[in-house]
């Protein structure tokens, strides 16, 4: 844990001493500001679903861009094999560029936050799904950041990285759709893999454990693969 603890330290100060983490908070806050307001005025209900919604595009959009440095900024500046010689654990590593990242991200939606307070002080809402909606995107950027993750250690090109990512996370995304042109059983498990299938019913207000499941199993999959992949190096 004290080897956690000195490569978090860290990777923290690389990710929050860089501009393109609050380049990143600062479009995701103002873009869904934005649609906060519009959606507020345009409906008048006093709930979050939509702006929820905004926050599982934006976050797929945007933390490949929080990503993609992870392994691939080292290993072009040929400080990933410095890094893997030391007496540290592959999956120290690993975890520690994870939270530092997961960091970044749940700070900003920390920021997000406000307009649960706003919708408070002028409305009754539900608190139910507002809850259950934090609780889905967290688990929504959880697996995001750990594919963005494995992209970034699969590739020295930061923006090759970034495109893998996002690649990845919408053909989960879309999973479902492809499902009635597969046979029997890969329609059904084109199905479950539907990233927007796990999310959506969390948002409104419906957890089961399946659903929660599906995003930790994924993610903990995610991370071991780019602890394998260090581990070849």
């Amino acid at each position: 844990m004290r080897t956690l603890g000195v490569l978090l330290r860290k990777e923290l100060l690389a990710t929050f001493g860089s501009p393109v983490g609050y380049t990143v908070a600062a479009v995701f806050l103002l873009v869904l500001g934005y649609t906060f307001s519009l959606t507020l005025f345009a409906t008048k209900v006093a709930n979050l679903i939509y702006i929820f919604h905004q926050m599982y595009v934006l976050t797929i959009l945007l933390v490949p861009a929080l990503t993609m440095r992870a392994f691939a900024e080292e290993r072009r500046h040929d400080t990933l094999e410095l890094l893997l010689t030391a007496p540290i654990g592959e999956v120290w590593i690993v975890l520690a560029k994870f939270l530092a990242v997961f960091a970044l991200v749940l700070g900003m939606y920390l920021g997000a936050i406000v307009y649960a307070i706003v919708l408070d002080a002028h409305g009754a809402p539900d608190w139910g799904p507002i809850a259950s909606g934090y609780l889905a995107i967290v688990c929504h950027a959880t697996l995001i950041v750990a594919i963005g993750l494995l992209m970034s250690s699969l590739t020295e090109n930061q923006v090759v990285a970034a495109a893998l990512t996002l690649g990845a996370a919408l053909m989960l995304w879309f999973a479902d759709s492809v499902s009635y042109l597969l046979p029997p059983p890969f329609d059904v498990l084109a199905i479950n893999l539907s990233l927007i299938g796990h999310f959506r019913p969390m948002v409104t207000g419906s957890v089961f454990v399946s659903d929660i499941c599906y995003f930790v199993t994924l993610a903990l999959l995610a991370l071991f693969l780019t602890t394998r992949r260090l581990a070849e190096r």
